[in-house]
């Protein structure tokens, strides 16, 4: 049994029910036929308000990384983490995001990967708060 789970920003990507896939939510401009996120009332591209909200692919392929070893400020999960520059196959944007392998030297540049939750905190009702990461894709090559 998958323990009950929840977005730490639910505007921002949603967590299913299954707690299995974690979905991000950007926008859609058709005036610059581009993506951004999070999403935004307005392109970022061309200040156009015909933003659609869009959910993002899943597959991703990394560009660059590192591993944070020091716990922010009011972080309260588990370091090493890693952390770096993912860009969505799909969509062709990059996003800053956290990395679920702490070690760099795990990593490669060009290396597949997918879009996952990350536990980061338990509330006191036993919920796994979870943060968007993306993970090593399963079964691809490095």
């Amino acid at each position: 049994m998958v323990a009950a789970q929840r977005s730490i920003s639910p505007d921002v990507f949603s967590v299913d029910a299954d707690g299995g896939t974690v979905t991000l939510r950007g926008g859609y401009s058709p005036s610059s036929d581009r993506y951004h996120f999070p999403r935004g009332e307005v392109c970022p591209y061309t200040g156009a308000a015909d933003i659609e909200p869009v959910e993002l692919s899943h597959a991703a392929t990394l560009w660059g990384w590192t591993a944070v070893t020091a716990a922010p400020p009011g972080y309260e999960g588990v370091v090493p983490y890693g952390f770096g520059v993912v860009e969505l196959v799909h969509e062709q944007l990059r996003l800053i995001t956290r990395i679920t392998e702490p070690d760099p030297a795990h990593l490669e540049f060009g290396q597949a990967m997918q879009l996952v939750g990350d536990r980061v905190a338990t509330d006191d009702d036993g919920t796994e708060v979870l943060v968007w990461a993306f993970a090593p894709a399963v079964g691809a090559a490095r």
